[in-house]
């Protein structure tokens, strides 16, 4: 595994803890590292497609960036009462995942107070049901403007920064 993969997980566990907690938001999040350590990360939302496209956009920049890992994570609702943050970070050369998971706890208003320590285990990347970005896809030349032109106009809101080792 490398070693972006572990940063990755450490980091986005803080991430999340400090979007929860300080700003009472859970985001969608998507972040890839490549080999020479640029990060990523962005809001899934911000894309506004749906499932298919969204898979296909991030292929495309997971492949376009030569991203050597990647990470996705979302808030989880198991009931009302019992809520998740869980990401996993794909790593191209492992076939095992790191799977991330945190209990949120709100108050009576419905913010966020509380989340416990992330959990951290390994998991076959095969279950993960994301892990397929380092696949190669074939594109359009229309659509891959099109993502060309999305990733452009996403760049203001796009954290872009050098991950140390």
């Amino acid at each position: 595994m490398h070693l972006f993969a572990e940063n990755l997980a450490v980091e986005l566990s803080s991430y999340y803890r400090n979007l929860a907690l300080e700003h009472g938001v859970i985001p969608k999040v998507f972040t890839l590292v490549n080999g020479e350590g640029s990060q990523y990360l962005f809001f899934i939302d911000d894309l506004r497609m749906n499932g298919d496209e969204e898979n296909q956009f991030l292929a495309y920049i997971v492949q376009e960036h030569e991203a050597v890992c990647y990470a996705r994570g979302t808030l989880v609702v198991l009931e009302k009462s019992q809520q998740l943050i869980e990401f996993a970070v794909i790593d191209q050369d492992d076939a095992q995942a790191i799977v991330c998971s945190a209990q949120l706890t709100r108050d009576i208003d419905d913010k966020p107070v509380g989340l416990t320590e992330f959990e951290k285990i390994l998991a076959p990347k095969k279950t993960i049901f994301f892990s397929g970005l380092f696949e190669p896809i074939e594109l359009s030349e229309d659509r891959v403007e099109e993502f060309e032109g999305l990733w452009d106009e996403m760049k203001p809101k796009i954290l872009h920064r050098s991950m140390g080792l």
